[in-house]
């Protein structure tokens, strides 16, 4: 059982990642509708309802993730990167690492790889680390502040990651003989 603190840091990384990433796809729904359409996965129909449902779910488990449900936060958090990540297995499976992720943001300068099934295999952890009770302690003003930290901290290692994964392919390209 994580201690408390370890159960706030995984809650509130979570809940930045989902949010932001909510947010930017709402900023720029064309352009996340046409990222869904991409993955050839969903019936044209369902597109445009998808490209508005899956953002507010990712908002609303950002929220649960923060409240007194972060347990349930914990599972919409799985629910999600196991609907998301699948997705993208099954794209990969069929050859296809042209398509762009449709995460929202720097992120969507990234395209289809299984260091994207990776990092949300990293998120999943965080999200298992959100449920179950923790251990029950009361909480010192420095575990406020080791909260604070490790939760930038994590952002910042999490936004970092994304920008390698999205540079990697570029990489890639400039190591090739011309």
């Amino acid at each position: 059982m994580p201690d408390i603190v370890i159960q706030h840091v995984a809650a509130a990384t979570l809940a930045i990642v989902f949010m932001v990433g909510a947010w930017q796809k709402l900023r720029d729904r064309i352009g996340f509708e046409i990222a869904l359409d991409n993955y050839d996965l969903l019936p044209a129909a369902l597109v445009k309802p998808v490209a508005w449902l899956l953002p507010a779910f990712e908002f609303a488990t950002g929220l649960a993730l923060v409240s007194p449900w972060r347990t349930n936060g914990g599972v919409m958090a799985l629910l999600l990167l196991g609907f998301v990540t699948a997705g993208v297995v099954v794209n990969l499976l069929r050859g296809r690492t042209d398509v762009g992720c449709g995460c929202g943001g720097i992120e969507d300068e990234q395209l289809l790889s299984w260091a994207l099934v990776a990092r949300n295999g990293v998120l999943a952890l965080g999200a298992c680390a959100t449920l179950g009770a923790g251990v029950a302690r009361p909480l010192a003003w420095l575990d406020y502040v080791t909260v604070v930290g490790a939760t930038l901290s994590a952002y910042a290692l999490y936004v970092a990651a994304n920008q390698l994964i999205a540079n990697r392919p570029r990489l890639a390209r400039l190591r090739r003989p011309a």
